[in-house]
């Protein structure tokens, strides 16, 4: 008697498949904007020119071919200094998240420690210590200026 190949495979009826919960994206999101913070950072510890690419899928017009597109991207740092004494903040978005009410500066100290600093905050994001400020994102308005739910309210 012969055995097919096909009867050496388990086959089993297809498993449910469950989404991701959203907060596993944002979270890898924030790791790979902290990772090019510190790339920043070592890059100025080290006094060499900073880089950072994006890349596009785009048609060309002429072939029809589907091409990716690459461009210099402009990274802000999110450290700045006061005589020489370095600060971090970390940003969802545009805006700086308060780790602790009305706190949203890290103090590092000396620039050496910033990629230690962001290597510890790396770590917060994918031990989860961080997914409150990535499920609702901070909302700070900023000064003169009103919410858009509050104009609903005043009506």
């Amino acid at each position: 008697m012969t055995t097919s190949v096909l009867s050496s495979l388990k086959v089993i009826a297809r498993p449910e498949i469950k989404q991701k919960p959203p907060v596993l994206n944002k979270r890898m999101k924030l790791i790979n904007r902290l990772e090019q913070q510190k790339k920043l950072a070592t890059c100025m510890l080290e006094g060499t020119p900073f880089v950072a690419y994006k890349e596009k899928t785009v048609k060309d017009p002429e072939t029809g071919e589907r091409i990716k597109k690459r461009w210099q991207a402009t990274v802000r740092p999110w450290y700045y200094d006061t005589d020489n004494h370095y600060f971090l903040e970390v940003k969802v978005g545009i805006r700086a998240i308060e780790l602790q009410k009305g706190k949203p500066a890290i103090d590092v100290g000396d620039k050496e420690k910033l990629p230690e600093v962001i290597d510890i905050l790396i770590s917060a994001v994918e031990k989860g210590e961080l997914d409150e400020f990535l499920i609702s994102p901070p909302k700070t308005v900023a000064k003169g200026k009103t919410p858009a739910n509050a104009k609903l309210a005043k009506s």
